[in-house]
């Protein structure tokens, strides 16, 4: 029997840190129905929610009239066996060359975001936007080990 799981959710979010929690809980669930363990969910709720925090921060300035455009796609035919992210701004576009965490022996708060998400995801791509802005895909295939120990 083919999988009900073989469409993306699409969501246009406003670029307001008060939809985090909705967007925590659709990846959340989505993650359950293709079949993580809680914890690697949990990995991948936290990448998306650092990626989604790091537009908001650093695309828009903060400003809550921007639009991110967010699909969260199931990946895999009969059976779902990873899932995709893609996160796209419309804000200035950035060299993908220059989007790094920075160093983990500057202990302060704040800056780890992009550590977190090359620690949990299996794969990372940062580019140029077509029409501007940049396009995030993120990927987590369901038999990973990475993002395994703790972040």
């Amino acid at each position: 029997m083919k999988s009900v799981l073989n469409r993306p959710i699409v969501i246009h979010l406003p670029s307001s840190p008060s939809y985090l929690p909705v967007m925590r809980a659709t990846l959340g669930k989505l993650c359950e129905l293709v079949g993580f363990d809680r914890e690697t969910a949990g990995a991948v709720v936290l990448s998306m929610d650092e990626a989604l925090t790091n537009i908001i921060k650093h695309a828009y300035g903060g400003a809550e009239d921007g639009v991110i455009d967010i699909e969260l796609a199931p990946v895999g035919e009969p059976e779902p066996e990873a899932v995709k992210i893609s996160l796209r701004d419309y804000g200035p576009a950035v060299d993908p060359k220059k989007i790094k965490s920075r160093d983990l022996d500057d202990v302060r708060p704040g800056g780890l975001g992009v550590h977190i998400i090359k620690k949990c995801m299996d794969t990372v791509e940062y580019a140029p936007a077509d029409g501007g802005g940049t396009l995030l895909t993120m990927v987590k295939k369901l038999n990973s080990q990475k993002g395994k120990d703790k972040v």
